[in-house]
């Protein structure tokens, strides 16, 4: 939920979501469509659809227990390096580096170049002291979110400070972390993207079926291919289905 949503718009509905799913069968036991609709207002409801089926998979394939290997949370929809490695850190407080968009970003001046994906997780893994994984990982997400900064850093009380290359390098060419691996680009408008309307025509979804020929509506566009467009990659996510030439949410009842 947290990914690119503000934790002001998550907190409350985190609680929620947890009360009346507190376990990958209860969540298995509600259809995608009615996750969707929960979902309404946290954005990229594509995490839904994935949590959902990695939720089925959880139950089929490990009884119902988040597995605690990278192999095994690696082989559910939606999960990639970082999601594995949080779920290890944070849930199994494992010793393992957790690589965010912060993180990435002190590995890379630390080490004053940009580092590759596979640079940065074994930089991130090496830095982790034998034990501490949990408070660890917490600390450095912290040490980048407040001293860090990808703008105007805060130095000078930076505990890294004297072992940071870029900043003893007088702070010369380029920022390293840009374009280093795990550190996001600025995120792209959202009013009057195809985002906005997805989101438009998943939360008319949610009220009910709607005819096909009404997805530009649905979608708040006067521009008909491009709703049309919209409806096919929202289909292909497996977020909506058409039946009988009417467009429902999620991939249908169970």
């Amino acid at each position: 939920m947290l990914g690119q949503t503000q934790v002001s718009r998550v907190e409350r509905r985190w609680v929620e979501f947890v009360e009346r799913w507190p376990t990958p069968e209860s969540l298995t036991r509600s259809t995608l469509a009615e996750v969707l609709v929960f979902w309404q207002g946290l954005g990229y409801p594509r995490r839904a659809a994935n949590l959902h089926r990695a939720a089925e998979l959880i139950v089929t394939r490990h009884a119902g227990i988040v597995p605690a290997s990278i192999p095994e949370l690696l082989a559910l929809p939606g999960v990639g390096p970082y999601t594995a490695r949080a779920v290890l850190a944070f849930a199994y407080e494992r010793d393992v580096g957790v690589v965010d968009t912060n993180i990435a970003r002190v590995l890379a001046r630390v080490d004053g170049r940009r580092l590759t994906p596979s640079e940065a997780q074994r930089s991130a893994d090496s830095w982790v002291p034998s034990g501490e994984g949990w408070a660890w990982n917490q600390s450095m997400m912290d040490l980048g979110a407040l001293y860090c900064r990808p703008v105007d850093p805060a130095c000078g009380g930076c505990p890294l400070a004297r072992r940071c290359r870029w900043r003893s390098e007088g702070f010369a060419g380029p920022d390293p972390a840009i374009g280093s691996a795990g550190v996001s680009g600025r995120q792209a408008r959202f009013a009057g993207s195809d985002r906005q309307a997805r989101g438009r025509l998943l939360a008319r979804l949610g009220a009910g079926p709607l005819p096909l020929g009404d997805a530009p509506s649905g979608c708040g566009l006067d521009d008909a291919d491009r709703a049309f467009s919209i409806v096919d990659g929202l289909m292909a996510d497996g977020l909506v289905t058409e039946v009988d030439g009417e467009l429902h949410l999620g991939g249908g009842t169970r």
